[in-house]
This record gives C-alpha cells, sequence and structure tokens, in this order.
C-alpha cells in the first residue's frame, strides 16, 4: 500500500509542467480578466487598439462568436473546426486560447492554433503573407555563367 502512494507521488514529481504565466498573471486569472484589466497588462499598441474600439466592430465580434461556438461544439480533448478569417489585424484575446483560425495570408488560409504563448499578438504575425527569399540560387537569366546549370 505503502508502495504505491510513494509510486504515485514519484511519477507526480517527475511529470510536472511548467505553468504558463503573461507577465506574472497564469492562465486561469487571465481568462476572468475584464477587457479594462486586461488592457493594462498589454503593450501600448494592444492598448490604443483596445481604446478605439477594436472589439465594438461588428467583424471581430462575428470572429469572437464563431469562435466560441466552434470550441463549445468539439469534444473535450478535439480541436475545433477552422474558423476562417481575413481580419489580420484582429488582437490575440485571452477567450480565443485553444481555437484554430484559418487567417488569410493573400492566396489561402494559413491554420494557426491559438496558444496562450499568443496573446497581445496579432493573427497576421503567425500567418506569413511572402515567400521568403532564398539567395544564392542561379536560375534562368542570372548571369551568362549560370546558364549551363541544369534545371533539375
Amino acid at each position: 500500500m505503502a508502495d504505491d502512494e510513494e509510486r504515485a507521488a514519484e511519477l507526480k514529481k517527475k511529470r510536472t509542467f511548467r505553468k504558463f504565466t503573461f507577465r506574472g498573471i497564469d492562465l486561469d486569472a487571465m481568462l476572468d480578466l475584464t477587457h479594462e484589466q486586461l488592457m493594462d497588462i498589454l503593450h501600448a499598441r494592444a492598448r490604443r487598439c483596445f481604446n478605439r474600439g477594436l472589439l465594438l466592430r461588428r467583424p471581430v465580434k462575428q470572429l469572437k462568436k464563431k469562435l466560441l461556438k466552434a470550441k463549445k461544439d468539439c469534444g473535450p480533448y478535439d480541436k475545433p473546426d477552422v474558423v476562417k478569417t481575413h481580419l489580420r489585424n484582429m488582437l490575440i484575446i485571452p477567450e480565443m486560447i485553444g481555437s484554430v483560425v484559418g487567417v488569410h495570408q493573400g492566396k489561402v488560409f494559413t491554420s494557426v492554433e491559438v496558444k496562450a504563448d499568443m496573446v497581445g499578438h496579432y493573427l497576421g504575425e503567425f500567418s506569413i503573407s511572402y515567400k521568403p527569399v532564398r539567395h544564392g540560387r542561379p536560375g534562368i537569366g542570372a548571369t551568362s555563367s549560370s546558364k549551363f546549370i541544369p534545371l533539375k
């Protein structure tokens, strides 16, 4: 009996995870914050967005409603359905944690799974809208010496 309790305690000690905090506030407390309290802990650009009525605009309200519905409809251990949006300038707020958002990047929608670390960032930061340049790869028309490089 004592061995079982010791094993359970040892297993529990071994599997401890780092508790997430955002500027000294843990995740559970962050979900309970009002928008005014959230504004106090966010950076200046995010505070400015809140002051100018970011959360009062109709598209933002619709996105929040769709994300809430998608989270509610999924099972306890399932990922919610992807909610597509063009709102790249939407601030990630604590209510969006755990959602999957399809952010439009100009051509297609990139799936972004919202995590607690992303609070205060914009959705567009996680969906790159350009193809990064790969320097040093000669191609057709680069120079006269690159004419003889095979295309394969």
